[in-house]
């Protein structure tokens, strides 16, 4: 529990005080974000405010990560010894990092052309297919001693459901679709004020609580399985919990700290590099706590505001009509005449409801093989 204290600590206050020399920073190189004209006439105030601010909470997560494996090293005793750095972190991590940089590039195009087109469609969904099918492979194919892998070969909901086996090329497969849908879903969600930020804060808060629980009933805690009598199916097959709690407390911490200079009115954007980046550790937290279908839950605002947009496009295409003023849904509200504080602020409710949904049905499922 300390190290994933003293990680989260870490990152909120390299975040929090890193922020405003991003600011700065960007600010000084012209790093503005380029408004749509299509879009609700009330973001053209907000031209030329700098993006890239996923930068400052990256950076502070994976700081935060190293801070926390120091804390580690001051402990005692370790009750399960792990070889560090483990391939769950590398592939959290990795994911962070990488897609983030997918999105850089698509922040730096539209920066240099000073227009709201950055990286084609086509290109976007390149980068984060290669990012995925990298981090997959590595995922699945490189078990630790115990012959545990970051991700199964199984479709999982709170656990790995036995009967939906996939095999090694369809869990990649499953893996990359996860990864690319949540990054999307996230950069969708992203567009007005703190929006994206405080639902992923709410998110990754959740995937904090299962990773750390799963850590205190762990199948590779050999002393905690024989001590209580459990089999395999009284504990959770995942490899390094403790690692995922971590990186997802961080990650929290980190995105509260810039929600600082985020919140109405921002004076940053995260721009791509935060939104994929953001959606890219999500996903990857999904599959590797083997909660792939309950993230639909834990994650519902963003697919919500994915689905509006299917939806959208689906209709207009098929009859020529909308179904909503504009998409993403949150721009629905905004041409309806709700304020930007009161479309966040409720956005964010939903997805603290979903959060706690998906929580509950996690917990109630150790309940049910407990009882």
């Amino acid at each position: 529990m300390r190290a994933v204290i003293v990680a989260a600590a870490v990152a909120f206050l390299i975040s929090l005080f890193g922020t405003p020399i991003a600011i700065r920073v960007f600010s000084a190189l012209k790093a503005g974000q380029p408004i749509r004209t299509l879009g609700p006439a009330s973001h053209m105030g907000k031209k030329g405010t700098p993006t890239m601010g996923g930068v400052a909470f990256i950076i502070a997560t994976v700081f935060a990560y190293v801070a926390g494996h120091l804390a580690l090293t001051t402990l005692p005793e370790r009750q399960i010894a792990q070889e560090r750095p483990t391939m769950t972190a590398l592939v959290l991590l990795g994911l962070f990092v990488f897609c983030g940089a997918v999105g850089f590039m698509d922040d730096f195009l539209k920066i240099r052309k000073r227009n709201s087109d950055g990286l084609s469609a086509k290109g976007k969904l390149l980068g984060q297919l290669l990012v995925g099918t990298g981090f997959g492979i590595a995922a699945l194919y490189f078990p630790s001693t115990n012959g545990e892998t970051v991700v199964s070969e199984h479709i999982s909901f709170i656990r790995d459901v036995s009967w939906l086996d996939v095999g090694k090329v369809g869990s990649v497969m499953v893996f990359v679709f996860v990864i690319m849908a949540m990054s999307n879903g996230v950069n969708l969600t992203d567009g007005l004020d703190g929006l994206a930020t405080g639902a992923s804060i709410l998110v990754l808060g959740a995937y904090s609580l299962i990773g750390f629980w799963q850590y205190r009933h762990w199948c590779g805690d050999d002393n905690y399985r024989l001590t209580n009598q459990l089999t395999q199916e009284h504990c959770y097959q995942v490899r390094d919990p403790l690692e995922i709690a971590l990186i997802a407390a961080a990650a929290a911490a980190a995105c509260v700290g810039f929600l600082w200079w985020n919140t109405n009115p921002a004076r940053i954007f995260m721009g791509d590099t935060g939104a994929l980046g953001l959606g890219g550790l999500i996903g990857g937290l999904a599959v590797a706590t083997r909660t792939t279908l309950l993230s639909v839950i834990i994650g519902g605002l963003f697919v919500i505001v994915t689905m509006s947009v299917v939806i959208q496009i689906i209709s207009f295409k098929t009859t020529g009509k909308r179904v909503f003023r504009m998409s993403p849904l949150q721009h629905h509200f905004e041409l309806a005449g709700w304020s930007e504080v009161n479309i966040v602020v409720r956005f964010w409710i939903i997805a603290g409801i979903c959060a706690a949904i998906g929580l509950g049905l996690f917990y109630s499922d150790h309940l049910a093989v407990m009882g």
